[in-house]
């Protein structure tokens, strides 16, 4: 049919208006209008007597000629051969280009210049629907992408939605999980290969979670995922404990993870998408720090928990500032003689007369950088102690005090704490700061920065709690320490003999530590047969309930002037 007539321009103008509504409609819906904007696009085309048509995009206008075709989109498609008639080009703003070509059979009435306006109007409209629908999905992967080809917390918060508004959601489970010692995963085989088990992780669990499933990136090596619950024994084994091919000679790393599950009742109503996710934030700290357990699913007294850490949280500033932090000292004593050679300090907490554990505001501080307010308020506390026994003449001992490996991002650590001794004129061989081992969630060449640093202002360094973390060999090795601690779970007990593993561990560890020059102190020293091991394999300091539990300043002081133990 040629548009040679008032009733012809009234049909064209018909299709027009139901193609551009239709294009509204697919604005909105996305792409659920499809099938509609193809259907009128084939009725126009056949009005046109038309028998193709055809939309090409390219990314770039170098794609465009060296003939990469980003995507095709044909509206309509007759099987005899025929022919390009006409075509319009599109370059849109973001550098994209458009073609929209229409194909005629050959013995057709060919198109009039008239009717080549009007398809050019059709075209216009096309170029620009499809333009627009390409920029939408730039958008869409940038809000809900974090940049290195992982669905973000915003997918995931989304994809909540979606299966609540679905009705599956009581399906489902939902999971917080974070890539242990990843640090060492970089550290042991670069963080090219690294990034290249992390996202071959990612796919696995991908896979394992299916097409209801979903696995976002949070950042770092930490991940959220929603899974079936028929799902839930293979994620947890695959979590608790995965061998990962990284490259192309099929080299493999075993990766474990610590994870929060939510497994969703039936009955679960879900208002909203963080009624799920701080369930499994709640969950998955526990797993992470309770040492126990790697896979912990959530139950509820977990929210009672939470609130009590948000109730320290919001105390801690106030306690802090009425110094409601007291410092402890625990004696250090050479096994040989008795003589009291050192002490460490250990916080207390006196809230309305009443002492708080340090297992319950630790770990909430350590969760946040809490915790180094609270190193930074102890060592002045020790150093205001120092400088009074300093002036009073009496006898001073090392006194060492705990750092968190959350300093370790404080890239004026070293002068922040030489600020805090050098400001009370303390001496710096009085002072030992001590490292735990047992958290590895930074990387060496930055704990080495700080001890370097700090053993060339004179400060002695100890890693405490050694043997009971991943990387303890890994640590002493590439870190210069003055100070070893032995985590008590080296020293024999009663029932142990002397070739019991502890005694052969404790042996070799105690051997290890003179033979690399370092100062050997065991923790946790409670019977006169632990002290006894500790002279017969030359361990020379002990520290524990032995000798003395944490004492108050006031009961250490005299300690040091008595200055040594009966033994």
């Amino acid at each position: 049919m040629e548009i040679n007539n008032d009733n012809d321009l009234r049909t064209y103008y018909q299709l027009l208006s139901k193609l551009i509504t239709d294009f509204s409609a697919g604005y909105v819906d996305k792409d659920q209008n499809k099938e509609k904007i193809y259907a009128t696009l084939t009725e126009i085309c056949k009005f046109f007597r038309l028998s193709k048509g055809s939309t090409l995009f390219y990314n770039t206008e170098h794609d465009e000629k060296i003939g990469k075709i980003d995507e095709e989109y044909i509206c309509y498609e007759e099987k005899s051969p025929s022919e390009p008639v006409y075509s319009f080009r599109k370059v849109v703003k973001v550098g994209a280009v458009v073609i929209c070509t229409v194909y005629m059979k050959e013995g057709v009435t060919p198109l009039t210049d008239y009717e080549k306006g009007k398809l050019h109007e059709i075209m216009l409209l096309v170029t620009s629907f499809v333009a627009l629908k390409r920029i939408q999905r730039i958008i869409v992967d940038l809000t809900y992408d974090d940049g290195n080809g992982y669905s973000n917390l915003r997918y995931y918060q989304r994809y909540l939605n979606i299966l609540n508004d679905k009705g599956i959601i009581n399906e489902m489970f939902a999971l917080r999980y974070n890539l242990r010692h990843f640090a060492l995963v970089n550290q042991e085989i670069g963080r090219q290969a690294a990034d290249l088990v992390m996202r071959a992780h990612y796919n696995k669990l991908q896979e394992i979670a299916g097409k209801n499933g979903a696995v976002c990136r949070l950042g770092g090596d930490n991940f959220v995922a929603i899974c079936e619950k028929n799902k839930l024994e293979e994620v947890e084994n695959f979590l608790r404990g995965a061998l990962i091919e990284y490259d192309d000679s099929q080299n493999k790393m075993l990766i474990t993870s610590s994870a929060g599950l939510f497994i969703i009742p039936d009955d679960f109503v879900m208002r909203d998408h963080d009624e799920i996710i701080s369930k499994i934030a709640i969950t998955s700290q526990i797993a992470k720090t309770s040492g126990a357990d790697q896979i912990i699913r959530f139950e509820n007294g977990m929210l009672g928990k939470k609130s009590k850490e948000m109730y320290i949280q919001n105390i801690f500033p106030i306690a802090l500032k009425k110094e409601e932090f007291k410092v402890f000292y625990q004696p250090k004593v050479d096994v040989e003689n008795g003589q009291l050679v050192g002490a460490e300090a250990l916080c207390r907490w006196f809230k309305d007369g009443a002492i708080v554990s340090p297992a319950e505001f630790i770990p909430v501080l350590e969760s946040t950088t809490d915790i180094c307010k609270l190193d930074f308020y102890m060592l002045d506390h020790v150093c205001r102690d120092i400088r009074r026994w300093l002036d009073s003449g009496k006898n001073i001992v090392r006194v060492s005090v705990n750092l968190s490996r959350k300093h370790m991002m404080n890239v004026n650590l070293l002068n922040d704490l030489l600020e805090i001794v050098d400001r009370h004129s303390v001496p710096h061989e009085y002072i030992e700061i001590e490292l735990t081992e047992t958290t590895t969630d930074v990387e060496f060449k930055d704990i080495k920065r700080v001890v370097y640093g700090l053993q060339q202002a004179g400060i002695s360094t100890s890693v405490d709690d050694f043997g009971i973390g991943y990387s303890s060999l890994n640590l002493i090795r590439a870190v210069p320490w003055n100070v070893l601690k032995i985590d008590k779970s080296f020293l024999p007990v009663e029932e142990d003999g002397r070739d019991s593993v502890r005694g052969i561990m404790f042996r070799n560890v105690v051997a290890m530590t003179q033979q690399l020059g370092m100062e050997c102190i065991a923790e946790g020293v409670e019977t006169e047969r632990q002290v006894n091991v500790l002279r017969e394999n030359g361990c020379k300091i002990a520290q524990g309930f032995f000798y003395d539990k944490p004492l108050p300043v006031n009961e250490f002081e005299e300690r040091l002037n008595a200055g040594k133990y009966d033994i």
